[in-house]
């Protein structure tokens, strides 16, 4: 392809998207608003805009089960992906095809003229175009970081949804819990469900409510949820729910995602309803890959994309409530822009043995600065370096006993790398059996 032929498959499209704005990540609304109304983009369909440090891909996950189940056609727009980026686009619970992205990111082309859109921006255009497009009846929206500046803000949310606040994307949206609340309160829209999950939001965020006017919903205030070791239940603004069953989403974080998603659901009810069987099949059916993912099969192979500690805590909680006979190998790496050292720490006693690689991307930490910061950090089981992620897993596969469990976390890009790997091994088996 030339400098000035238009891209043509989705590969080419995906090139050009990193080459239309100088920055991969640019804060603020302009360019998406403008390039909004060029593309008369008003959609009729009812928007849940879900954010928040971390929980913001399961809240998406179970909304978009629930609401599937209920009847409704759902688009669900989620980032980043792992393997294909017709993850991040969903609608009817069915992955965008090639085809239908190309036609969106030519319609936002077409009408951006000059306007330098980032990736993100382009793609969260290109998708609520397909939602339009499809007609759906409700969207849920992921934001992408923050929320004040997000392009996904570009959209009014009729219920937003602020899943946790911690410390993250520090470089853009400050360095305190006060800081970046303030930056994720600012989906809330005036006279409008607004549903906390955090347990002690931040006093900027419950200040912007205010201020908006936004219907706040707090956990544990509002609606809260109580377990036992077989069911759960959820209370709200309506009622109880009772004999709820665990969701299919692995995590001791779950109950706390799921009351959130039934609180939001409950705030939609008179226009957008769903029956307590819809939730029930719902929470049995909602998967997302990488967010504590238990692969099947022995040694147990979990994959988990936690990149900041506050996932790293909850990943940790996960570790200890699962339990292992044997040792636990973690095949680990990430971005050089994250807190190696804090996310690494909450999670060593829980592993036995590090195996390391850097990442192959302009973002990724090399291996000796990841090995430096972990020494550094206090880590004092074994460290194994490898070439890369790919072969840091098979080591690990070469390694590991019936017993053991093999941990793949750190970021998007490892638990990707990890996953081609596993999918190689398995139809090479595969194929080994059927000869």
């Amino acid at each position: 392809m030339t400098s000035t032929a238009a891209p043509q498959t989705l590969d080419q499209w995906l090139e050009h998207l990193e080459r239309v704005h100088p920055k991969t990540i640019d804060l603020g609304l302009e360019r998406t608003l403008q390039v909004k109304q060029a593309l008369g983009l008003t959609p009729s369909f009812f928007i849940i805009t879900v954010g928040g440090t971390n929980g913001k891909g399961s809240a998406c996950a179970m909304l978009e089960a629930v609401l599937h189940h209920a009847g409704h056609k759902v688009g669900c727009y989620t980032s980043p992906h792992l393997l294909r980026y017709n993850e991040r686009v969903r609608i009817a619970c069915l992955e965008a095809g090639d085809e239908a992205l190309c036609r969106a990111f030519a319609a936002v082309e077409a009408a951006r003229g000059s306007t330098p859109l980032t990736y993100f921006e382009f793609g969260t255009l290109a998708a609520l175009w397909l939602f339009v497009e499809a007609g759906v009846d409700v969207a849920v929206l992921e934001v992408g970081l923050g929320g004040r500046l997000d392009a996904v803000n570009a959209f009014d949310a009729d219920c937003a949804m602020v899943m946790s606040v911690d410390l993250d994307h520090m470089e853009y949206l400050g360095d305190t819990r006060e800081a970046i609340g303030f930056e994720k309160a600012g989906i809330f829209r005036a006279d409008r469900p607004a549903v906390c999950a955090d347990r002690n939001p931040p006093q900027t965020l419950l200040r912007y409510a205010a201020q908006t006017g936004a219907r706040l919903l707090q956990i544990n205030k509002d609606f809260g949820y109580a377990a036992d070791k077989t069911q759960w239940q959820y209370w709200g603004p309506r009622g109880k729910r009772t004999g709820l069953p665990y969701p299919a989403l692995r995590g001791t974080c779950q109950l706390m995602n799921a009351s959130a998603c039934l609180a939001a659901l409950d705030a939609l009810r008179e226009r957008v309803p769903v029956t307590m069987g819809d939730v029930r099949a719902g929470l049995l059916q909602a998967e997302i890959p990488g967010r504590f993912q238990v692969l099947p099969g022995r040694p147990v192979v979990i994959l988990d994309v936690a990149h900041n500690p506050h996932a790293a805590r909850m990943l940790a909680e996960n570790l200890s409530a699962m339990g292992c006979s044997g040792r636990t190998l973690a095949v680990f790496s990430m971005l050089k822009d994250k807190d190696i050292p804090g996310v690494a720490g909450v999670v060593s006693e829980h592993i036995d043995h590090w195996l390391i690689a850097g990442i192959e991307d302009a973002r990724g930490a090399d291996l000796a600065s990841l090995q430096r910061q972990l020494e550094t950090g206090g880590i004092t089981a074994p460290i194994t370096a490898c070439a890369n992620i790919a072969a840091a897993y098979a080591r690990a596969c070469d390694m590991a006993t019936e017993n053991d469990r093999i941990l793949i976390f750190g970021s998007f890009y490892t638990v990707a790398a990890a996953m081609r790997v596993h999918e190689a091994r398995k139809a090479l088996q595969a194929a080994v059996k059927n000869t």
